[in-house]
C-alpha cells in the first residue's frame, strides 16, 4: 500500500487507534466498524475487527481503510456481542497483513483476540527470552509478545496473566482485549497512550479516543488510569489498579497533532488545548502581519487562538484537497512541487500583498514546510512568518510515534536561523516548552515531552534506539 508522503511524510505518523464493545442484543460488528472509522486518522494501513458470540471468535482483517476492509457482507457475516476493532500504522514491524490486528491466538484459557496501540522499549529482550523457551512468532510487532506472554502465563486466570505481563513489559500500551466472553481494557501505569470508558444503555464501550464514543452514540464515562485493568463481562464492569509508574507521562503529541479536536483525554478538550496553544504561540512572538492562515488541517486551531490573541485576521490562504487522501502515490522527484499543489492550494487574492503568519503544528524534516513559504510567497506575500504550536522535535519517539530517527529531525542538526533559512521564511517561530507546558496549568507535570527534551520516562536500551528488533 502506497502512502502519501507529499504533506504527512513531514509529520509524526499516526501510531494505532483500538476499539471494543460489550453490549448483549446490539450489532456490534457495525458498531465498532463505526468506531473505526472515528479513528481512522490513528491509522490508515490495515484495519480489523474481531467478534465473539459466546463460545468462539471470528476475525476479519486486511491492509487499507477501515472502509476498504469491510462490506455490508462480511459485516453481517459477525454473530456475538462482544467487539474489538483495530487501526494501524506500522511503529515498529513492516506493513504487511500479517501484522494487522487484533491478533487472535488460543490458549489453555480458550481464545483470545487483542489489539495493541503503543510501543514496547524491551521488545527485543523479551522477544529473544521467549524465542528460546520455544515460542513461535508468526508477525513482527511488539503485540505478538505481549500475546505470547499472557499464553505463557495462562495458569491462573486470564487477569492474572495479564499483571504478569504487565510486570515484564515495558514502554507504552494501550490494550483491548477480548475473550469468548468478556472485554478487558488496560493501560500502561504511566498513560502514555490514551484509553477511554464509554456506556451506550447497558452496552459498555472502550476506545482509544472519545470522538468514537460519540460516533456510536455512547456517553463518556471517565478515562482508563494508567495501570488499571476494566474487565466487562456478564456480570457488569470490574476495575483493579495493579501497577503505578513513578509518574503520569500522557503523549502531549496526542493534543498537538494525534488526537482529533473533538476528542476529550486526561481532563483536556484537544481543541481548547489547540487553541490555547496559538494564543501562547502569539504572545510569544508579537509579530508584525497583516493574517494569520492555517496549514489544513492540523494547524487551523492553533492558527485561529494566534489571531484571537494577536488581533490580526484570520483567513483561509491554503485550500486542502480532500479527495487525495494519505494513499495518493509520491510523485516522481521532478514532480514533488506539483505534489504539494496537487494537495494544499494557495489563494492569491488572500495573500497577495499581504505580510502572512503561517501556523502549522510541527516541522520534522522541513521539506514540505520549505514548499508551503515557497507557495504563499509566489502568490504575492510580502513576508512569510512561520509559526509552529509545539517545541522543535529533536528526539524519537519509542513509545507509539513514528517521529523519524534523530537524523532525520531537522531541529536535531539545525538551530532557529538555519532551519529558516531552509525553509526560507522571513521568521520562525516555535513554541516553546514551558509555553506548551503552561497550557496544561498545574497538570503540566502529567506529561511525556521526550520528543521535545529527551527526557524519557521509561529508559529505551541502545538496540531499539539504534532501531535494531530481534528476529526480523
Amino acid at each position: 500500500m502506497f502512502k502519501n508522503c507529499i504533506v504527512e511524510c513531514d509529520k509524526p505518523r499516526d501510531e494505532c487507534g483500538v476499539f471494543g464493545i460489550y453490549s448483549p442484543g446490539l450489532d456490534v460488528a457495525r458498531l465498532t466498524y463505526y468506531g473505526l472509522y472515528a479513528l481512522q486518522h490513528r491509522g490508515q494501513e490495515s484495519a480489523g475487527i474481531a467478534v465473539a458470540d459466546g463460545s468462539r471468535i471470528q476475525l476479519h482483517k486486511g491492509m487499507g481503510l477501515a472502509s476498504e476492509v469491510f462490506s455490508h457482507e462480511n459485516l453481517d457475516s459477525f454473530q456475538g456481542y462482544i467487539g474489538v476493532g483495530h487501526v494501524r500504522y506500522s511503529t515498529t514491524g513492516t506493513s504487511n497483513l500479517v501484522n494487522a490486528q487484533p491478533l487472535v491466538f488460543r490458549c489453555s484459557r480458550g481464545m483470545i483476540g487483542l489489539a495493541h496501540n503503543g510501543n514496547l522499549t524491551n521488545v527485543n529482550e523479551l522477544r529473544s527470552q521467549l524465542f528460546l523457551n520455544g515460542s513461535v512468532f508468526q508477525s513482527s510487532t511488539d503485540s505478538e509478545v505481549i500475546v505470547n506472554l499472557i499464553a505463557r502465563y495462562s495458569q491462573g486466570s486470564l487477569v492474572d496473566s495479564i499483571i504478569k505481563t504487565m510486570i515484564d513489559i515495558r514502554g507504552a500500551y494501550s490494550l483491548v482485549i477480548l475473550t469468548e466472553k468478556s472485554l478487558i481494557g488496560v493501560r500502561d501505569p504511566y498513560g502514555f497512550r490514551p484509553l477511554c470508558l464509554g456506556r451506550k444503555g447497558d452496552a459498555y464501550v472502550l476506545a482509544s479516543e472519545s470522538c468514537a464514543l460519540d460516533t456510536v452514540g455512547a456517553e463518556f464515562i471517565r478515562d482508563v488510569e494508567p495501570g488499571e485493568i476494566i474487565v466487562i463481562d456478564k456480570k457488569g464492569l470490574t476495575s483493579r489498579k495493579v501497577l503505578q509508574g513513578s509518574r503520569k507521562a500522557h503523549c502531549i503529541f496526542e493534543y498537538i497533532y494525534l488526537a482529533r479536536p473533538d476528542t476529550s483525554m486526561d481532563g483536556f478538550n484537544v481543541n481548547k488545548v489547540r487553541r490555547e496553544m496559538g494564543r501562547q504561540l502569539a504572545r510569544e512572538y508579537p509579530v508584525d502581519a497583516d493574517i494569520v492562515i492555517p496549514v489544513p488541517d492540523s494547524g487551523k486551531t492553533a492558527a485561529w487562538g494566534f489571531a484571537l490573541e494577536s488581533g490580526m485576521a484570520y483567513e483561509e490562504g491554503l485550500m486542502k484537497n480532500r479527495y487525495i487522501g494519505r494513499t495518493f502515490i509520491q510523485p516522481v522527484q521532478s514532480s514533488r512541487d506539483l505534489g504539494v499543489k496537487l494537495k494544499l492550494n494557495p489563494v492569491r487574492d488572500v495573500l497577495e500583498g499581504k505580510k502572512v503568519v503561517v501556523v502549522d503544528d510541527s516541522i520534522v524534516r522541513g521539506t514540505t514546510s520549505g514548499k508551503i513559504v515557497n507557495m504563499v510567497r509566489e502568490c504575492g506575500a510580502k513576508e512569510v512568518h512561520f509559526c509552529l504550536s509545539s517545541p522543535p522535535i529533536i528526539k524519537s519517539c519509542y513509545y507509539g510515534i513514528d517521529t523519524s530517527n534523530r537524523g532525520e529531525l531537522i531541529a536535531a542538526s539545525k538551530n532557529l536561523e538555519e532551519i529558516r533559512k531552509y525553509i526560507g521564511a522571513d521568521g520562525l517561530h516555535y513554541l516553546s516548552l514551558q509555553g506548551l507546558l503552561d497550557v496544561f496549568g498545574d497538570q503540566q507535570g502529567n506529561f511525556c515531552t521526550a520528543c521535545f527534551s529527551g527526557d524519557y520516562p521509561v529508559g529505551v536500551p541502545d538496540d531499539v534506539v539504534n532501531g535494531k528488533y530481534a528476529l526480523e
